[in-house]
C-alpha cells in the first residue's frame, strides 16, 4: 500500500491553484452563445472582451528562446 519510493508524484490539489487567464470572459461568452442558439451577432460585448482578453494574453506570453537556449546548454555539457 501506498507510493513506491522513487516515482514521480504530482498533487492534484496544487493543480488547482493554476491561472486560467480569461475562463471568465469565455465562459460568459458560451454561456450567451448557448443562450441564443449559437448567434455570435447577439454576443458582440461578449465576444469583444473574449478578444481583448485573449490579446492581453498574447503580449505577456515570454519568449521560448531563452529557455531553449539554456536547455540545449545544459545538455551539451552532459554529452
Amino acid at each position: 500500500m501506498g507510493r513506491k519510493a522513487g516515482n514521480l508524484y504530482i498533487n492534484p490539489k496544487k493543480l488547482g491553484g493554476i491561472a486560467k487567464p480569461c475562463m471568465k470572459e469565455m465562459v460568459s461568452f458560451l454561456n450567451c452563445m448557448a443562450l441564443h442558439q449559437c448567434k455570435d451577432d447577439k454576443c458582440e460585448k461578449q465576444k469583444q472582451l473574449l478578444s481583448v482578453c485573449m490579446q492581453g494574453q498574447a503580449e505577456k506570453s515570454k519568449s521560448w528562446g531563452n529557455i531553449n537556449y539554456h536547455l540545449q546548454r545544459l545538455t551539451r555539457g552532459r554529452k
